[in-house]
């Protein structure tokens, strides 16, 4: 029997269960198809439970009435990969897309229709978008949930009457007409949504929300505002998201009625022409905690993972000034500086919402019931003030912290008393105060945030507060251990006395977890930087695996990306047996067997030594010899020509090699075989090109395009100018081969 899967006014609800979901963005006509099914376990490690996916219409009907559902458009091939991966899936089926794509995603020849309307209801509009979304209904049908597949959901159109189409009731009409035709066709699942943002019409449907950490569509060529996006408040619509259009100032819908859902969390952003932003996992980590602080129910990143607009047939495919865009964007390009990268490879972003993820995943359900409150009104501007928040009832709750704002510097705060709200609203939304557990003293510096459990229950332990974050349970053979981490570790004095309100006492390291009575869980505790790089991996058994780079689980062994040289630490040992040969959890006349476990779980690593709990495993393999080799061909006006020749071995180990160009440009393309594969508006000065991805060629042209110093585009990290004021310039190569 099929989950049930509904929502109530606050949360989305699973079997009878709160269900808090992570969901990540991932356009699979974006990226190689023989390459989804390693992304997607990829995703699923880090903690994402549904990925949501655009089915853009100019990549499947770009021709009219020639569908083309074949190689990365293969709609059907996409969902079953998700299925086999563990994944659910929602759909956002259009007919409008956005998504940086040429026209919205709706085809040139139906723009091209004399006396048609479209985005409206339209007789011949409609008519055109009932065909093509029958013919997706056809890849999808055996997929669709009441039918045993994995597609739970669907969004209807994209914002709606905000970014183009009709208003007010008529819009709310369309919106009907849509879902209805929908319905209609065979699109009957247990979630449909609407875009909420900017006066959008939603139709009746369960609106949802985004938010990013910066604006490249803003057409401004200066450093932006401080971001309201790191402000804890009840207010869901943010003025930032799509700005380049007209933004009413109030939502269409009562908020009360509808649980706080994001579909739209930035997880990067696109670069676009006049604005070049650059996404760190900070940038990222602070929004989405300040997210999750202000009462959210389901965190959705857009993107998620980063792909390359398909090839055209008639056209190139992405959006553009010419097709009536307010941006330019890379014709090619779609990376998104998202938490996969454009070629499947690992950011901060990423490590930064796994955090959160794994927190989901064991108490999502705990903190989907527990209302926001949040301290004050504070200015995005102000960046004094410490901005706090608390989910909680009655017994227990999290208080959230946020001391960062993108690019602004914010004050620090010492000797912070954080307090862990317990009661319940009396009177005319009074909460009172009586029964707040005291947190010791910290100092809270700029770009800290995060959250403290108080209250916590773990088995059959209560925890009054801990100085420390929650990330995930791990079952042992033993007992359940409860894996935490921070780096709080301050000074402060022993005793709370309420008749002052003051630590007072005999100064000593703050305790990190204060327990209620005798009884004790076990704590495993992590510095912040080991839990970025932890994954929680289902093997034989449970583990807690420490690795900078990605892991997952695959056919019942463990697939580890990283260099020459790598490095793991695993908790509890692999198949229970140590490095020097005692055998944890088992008998000593089955130690043989457990070591044939681990061996099988992670072949081509040996347990090398002991780091505290963790076992430490290293794998050592030949390195490959390349050797790229930059030539100059030519000096065009306003251009610069470069050929790059690599050599390989014969015998090639690595599953792939990453060449990072170091370059100084306004624009650079790279072209194999004569062919343009990939291009980059300048950001950093450092990016990524997968040889896997296009076969490994040997040859590659590079055409950089000049940039002036005082060009009309909003760099937050310049080049270095010549003195003539340009810069034009392939400065090296350098490679990276991984393995896994």
């Amino acid at each position: 029997m099929r989950s049930r899967i509904e929502y109530n006014e606050q949360y989305l609800i699973r079997d009878g269960h709160p269900w808090f979901p992570v969901m990540g963005e991932f356009h699979f006509s974006r990226y190689r198809a023989d390459f989804w099914e390693e992304s997607l376990r990829k995703m699923k490690a880090a903690g994402v439970s549904v990925v949501s996916a655009y089915v853009i219409w100019i990549h499947h009907e770009e021709e009219e009435g020639m569908f083309d559902f074949t190689g990365c458009r293969d709609l059907g091939g996409f969902l079953k990969a998700c299925e086999e991966a563990g994944l659910e899936v929602f759909l956002r089926l259009g007919p409008f897309a956005h998504g940086e794509v040429r026209n919205g995603g709706l085809p040139d020849w139906l723009l091209s229709k004399p006396g048609m309307s479209v985005r409206s209801n339209d007789r011949e509009y409609l008519r055109y978008a009932e065909r093509y979304w029958k013919a997706v209904y056809g890849q999808t049908k055996e997929f669709l949930w009441e039918n045993g597949g994995p597609v739970i959901g669907m969004q209807i159109e994209n914002e709606y009457g905000h970014v183009g189409g009709l208003r007010g009731e008529e819009g709310e009409a369309h919106m009907r007409t849509l879902t209805a035709l929908a319905e209609q066709i065979g699109f009957r699942l247990p979630i449909v949504t609407a875009t909420g943002w900017g006066g959008a019409c939603i139709g009746d449907l369960l609106p949802v929300m985004g938010g990013y950490c910066e604006a490249p569509w803003d057409k401004r060529v200066t450093e932006l505002e401080p971001n309201v996006n790191y402000v804890f408040s009840h207010t869901r619509d943010e003025a930032l998201i799509a700005s380049d259009y007209k933004k009413e100032d109030a939502v269409t819908f009562e908020e009360s009625k509808y649980p706080f859902l994001t579909a739209e969390l930035g997880g990067g952003l696109q670069v676009s022409g006049h604005r070049r932003p650059i996404v760190s996992g900070k940038d990222i980590g602070a929004m989405s905690t300040v997210k999750l602080g202000s009462g959210v129910a389901l965190l959705g990143y857009y993107m998620y993972h980063g792909g390359s607009n398909p090839e055209g047939k008639l056209t190139t495919l992405q959006e553009s000034t010419a097709t009536g865009s307010y941006s330019d964007v890379p014709e090619i390009n779609y990376d998104f500086q998202a938490p996969i990268r454009q070629f499947g490879t690992i950011s901060d972003n990423l490590k930064e919402i796994k955090l959160l993820a794994l927190f989901l995943q064991e108490w999502g359900e705990d903190i989907a019931v527990l209302p926001a409150e949040i301290k004050g009104d504070v200015a995005p501007g102000d960046l004094e003030t410490l901005r706090l928040a608390w989910r909680h009832d009655e017994n227990h709750g999290y208080v959230f912290f946020n001391n960062y704002v993108r690019r602004y510097q914010m004050a620090e705060h010492e000797n912070v008393m954080l307090t862990g709200r317990r009661a319940c609203k009396v009177k005319n939304s009074v909460f009172s105060e009586e029964t707040d557990i005291m947190f010791p003293p910290i100092q809270i510096q700029d770009g800290n945030y995060g959250f403290f459990p108080y209250g916590m229950k773990l088995g059959d332990a209560k925890l009054n507060y801990a100085l420390a974050t929650p990330l995930c349970r791990i079952r042992t053979e033993a007992e359940n251990v409860w894996v935490f981490y921070g780096d709080w570790t301050q000074t402060c004095r022993s005793d709370f006395q309420e008749s002052s309100g003051k630590w007072e006492g005999q100064e000593s390291v703050a305790p990190v977890f204060s327990w209620e009575g005798e009884k004790r869980a076990r704590i495993l505790h992590l510095s912040r930087e080991d839990a970025r790089n932890a994954w929680k991996i289902t093997l034989d058994r449970e583990y807690l695996i420490l690795s900078e780079n990605f892991l997952w689980a695959e056919n019942g062994r463990l697939r580890v990306v990283g260099e020459a040289y790598t490095r793991i630490r695993v908790f509890p040992a692999l198949g229970g047996i140590l490095p020097d040969g005692q055998c944890r959890a088992c008998d000593t006349e089955d130690k043989w067997r457990y070591a044939g476990t681990a061996k099988s779980l992670l072949p081509e690593f040996r347990a090398v030594g002991q780091e505290g709990e963790f076992t430490v495993y290293e794998r050592t393999v030949e390195e490959d010899k390349i050797i790229c080799d930059i030539r100059n061909t030519a000096r065009l006006e306003g251009a610069a020509d470069y050929e790059v020749c690599i050599d390989y071995e014969e015998s090639r180990r690595a599953r792939d090699i990453l060449l990072t160009f170091v370059w100084g440009g306004d624009r650079m393309e790279v072209y194999a075989h004569g062919k343009k594969i990939n291009d980059y508006f300048y950001t950093t000065g450092e990016d990524v090109l997968s040889l896997r991805y296009f076969d490994f060629p040997d040859r590659l042209q590079i055409v950089v395009y000049e940039l002036k110093e005082d060009e009309q585009i909003f760099l937050e990290r310049k080049p270095q100018f010549t003195n003539a004021g340009r810069t034009c310039e392939l400065a090296s190569v350098r490679q990276e081969a991984l393995f896994w």
